[in-house]
């Protein structure tokens, strides 16, 4: 039974592996945001987690005597967990597809996050029109917020 199957708001599957997250979104290393996803509910949400490394090729000049992962990229881990999301939804048939950012909207970074953290992503569907899908996203290190806003993204063939 493929994802397409299922019926929206239903849990699928927990513990999505970078593999199975590679599937379903075309971003690769160095630019991959998440890590897994722990947790989706097709066409309502879905929780991605990234394991911030010390290894990351953006350390070295932001900044460089005081790490601090990169804001915008935060952002990008909440699209990527939104497209995996959307994918899964979708089905089979989207896999591989592209998600391209709209908009974005109210952008706040509460808490600056540092080599050794594990964001939690948190991701809810508001809305969805055809290609277009808006969300809201919630990023936390230890069940602190860390960053959220409002996007809006289009799926579309590459």
């Amino acid at each position: 039974m493929g994802a397409a199957d299922i019926e929206v708001g239903t849990a699928v599957e927990t513990d999505i592996d970078v593999n199975r997250v590679m599937e379903l979104i075309p971003h690769r290393y160095p630019f991959l945001m998440v890590d897994k996803i722990e947790e989706i509910e097709l066409g309502v949400k879905a929780v991605g987690v990234k394991n911030v490394s010390i290894n990351e090729n953006f350390f070295q000049g932001h900044f460089p005597t005081r790490p601090v992962f990169p804001g915008v990229l935060i952002i990008e881990a909440m699209a990527q967990t939104a497209g995996c999301l959307v994918v899964a939804t979708l089905g089979k048939e989207a896999e591989g597809k592209l998600v391209y950012f709209m908009t974005i909207d109210d952008a706040r970074f509460r808490k600056p996050v540092v080599p050794g953290d594990q964001i939690k992503i948190h991701v809810e569907k508001a809305r969805n029109r055809g290609p277009v899908w808006k969300f809201t996203g919630a990023a936390k290190v230890d069940d602190v917020l860390v960053a959220e806003a409002t996007f809006s993204a289009m799926i579309v063939d590459q």
